[in-house]
C-alpha cells in the first residue's frame, strides 16, 4: 500500500469510526424522543448512518485494510475513541436541560454540529481521492455528504418547532413531552405485549422468547433512565422518598423491575447521589430473563417456564433470587430443572 492509499484508509478509519460512534448517540437520542416529525427524521438518519458505516467499511476492505497491520490498528483505535466518546455522551443526553422539551432540543442543536462536522469530514476524504486518483472513494465520500447534507437541512427544520416546545413548557407551562411515547417506552411496550401474547399462546419452546429478548437489550433500563431524569419525588416507585435515610431506601430496592431500579438511579444522581444506594442499585440492575417480564404475574412466568428448558429455567431462578423471589416462580424453576 503506498503513501496516497495509506492516507485515504486513514480518513476513512476515522470516518467509518465517527459514524460507529453516531449510531449509538443516535439511538439514545430516538430512546428519549416522543413520537413526533423529529423523532421519524433520527430514525430515518439512523438507517442510513448504519449503512454509511457499511459502505465504509466495504471501501476499506477494498483497499486492503485488513492486510496491512498498521492502517488496521489505526481502524481499531479510532472506533474505540468514538465508541468511547458516544458511550460518555449518552448519560448526559438523558440529564441535560430543565425539562423533557428542552433535551430534545439540546439534543438537536447538538446534532446540527455532528451534521456539520460530518459534511467537513467527507468533502476533506472526496478532495483528498480526487488529489490522489481514487475516484471510487470520491464518489463514496460525495454521495455520503449528500446525506449529511439534507440531513443538516431536516434538523435544522425541526429547531424552531422544539424552541416552541420549550417555550409552552418552561414559561407557560404547557408540557407537551410524554416519556410514555419515547422511542425507549414503544421499544419496552413491544417487548412486553409481545412476552405477553407468547405466554397466552403457550409458545412451543420459550428459547424463542430469549432470542427476541436478545434482539432489544437494555430497552427497560433506557425508559427508566429517561423517567427518572425528568420525575419528582412523586412520581418514583418508594413513598416519601426524600424523607427516607439511605438504608431504609436500599432496604425496598429488591422487588422494583428494571425500569423503577433504572428511575431511581437516575432520580437519586441528579440529586442526593449517596453512594450506599446507587451501588445498591447498580448490583440489582441487569437485563430481565426476556423482555417484559416484571410486568408478568407469577403465574403468567411459570406458564411460561413450563414450555421452556433448563437454561430459561436457570434464568429465571437467579434474576428471581436477587429481586422478587416468589415462591411459586421459584417452585416452577426448581420443577423445570428436576425435570430437565
Amino acid at each position: 500500500m503506498n503513501k496516497d492509499q495509506q492516507k485515504v484508509v486513514q480518513y476513512l478509519s476515522e470516518a467509518h469510526a465517527h459514524e460507529q460512534s453516531l449510531t449509538r448517540v443516535l439511538q439514545s437520542q430516538i430512546a428519549m424522543t416522543p413520537r413526533c416529525s423529529y423523532r421519524t427524521v433520527l430514525e430515518t438518519h439512523l438507517d442510513e448512518t448504519r449503512g454509511h458505516a457499511d459502505r465504509i467499511e466495504r471501501r476499506l476492505q477494498a483497499l486492503g485494510q485488513n492486510g496491512n497491520a498498521i492502517t488496521a490498528v489505526v481502524g481499531v483505535v479510532q472506533s474505540v475513541v468514538g465508541q468511547a466518546v458516544a458511550i460518555g455522551k449518552t448519560p448526559l443526553d438523558l440529564v441535560r436541560g430543565s425539562g423533557g422539551e428542552e433535551k430534545v432540543l439540546k439534543n438537536a442543536k447538538d446534532a446540527c454540529a455532528s451534521e456539520a462536522l460530518e459534511i467537513a469530514t467527507y468533502t476533506a476524504i472526496e478532495r483528498l481521492a480526487e488529489q490522489v486518483g481514487d475516484a471510487e472513494t470520491a464518489k463514496l465520500a460525495a454521495s455520503i455528504r449528500t446525506d449529511e447534507e439534507r440531513m443538516l437541512q431536516r434538523v435544522l427544520k425541526e429547531i424552531p418547532k422544539l424552541t416552541t416546545a420549550v417555550v409552552r413548557a418552561d414559561v407557560s407551562g404547557k408540557s407537551s413531552y410524554d416519556v410514555r411515547t419515547t422511542g425507549a417506552a414503544d421499544a419496552v411496550r413491544e417487548a412486553g405485549n409481545a412476552a405477553r401474547e407468547t405466554t397466552r399462546k403457550a409458545v412451543d419452546t420459550a428459547k424463542r422468547t430469549s432470542r427476541q429478548a436478545r434482539k432489544v437489550p437494555g430497552v427497560a433500563q433506557a425508559e427508566g433512565q429517561i423517567k427518572g431524569a425528568v420525575a419528582s419525588e412523586e412520581d418514583l416507585p418508594i413513598a416519601r422518598y426524600d424523607e427516607l435515610t439511605a438504608e431504609e431506601i436500599t432496604s425496598k430496592l429488591t422487588g422494583l423491575s428494571q425500569i423503577d431500579l433504572a428511575k431511581v438511579d437516575s432520580y437519586e444522581r441528579k440529586n442526593q447521589d449517596r453512594t450506599t444506594i446507587l451501588s445498591r442499585v447498580t448490583s440489582l440492575r441487569g437485563d430481565e430473563p426476556w423482555p417484559g417480564y416484571d410486568e408478568l404475574t407469577a403465574a403468567e412466568v411459570s406458564a411460561a417456564l413450563s414450555e421452556g428448558d433448563d437454561e430459561l429455567a436457570q434464568k429465571v431462578r437467579s434474576y428471581e433470587r436477587a429481586h422478587k423471589n416468589r415462591v411459586s416462580v421459584m417452585k416452577a424453576t426448581e420443577r423445570e430443572l428436576a425435570n430437565a
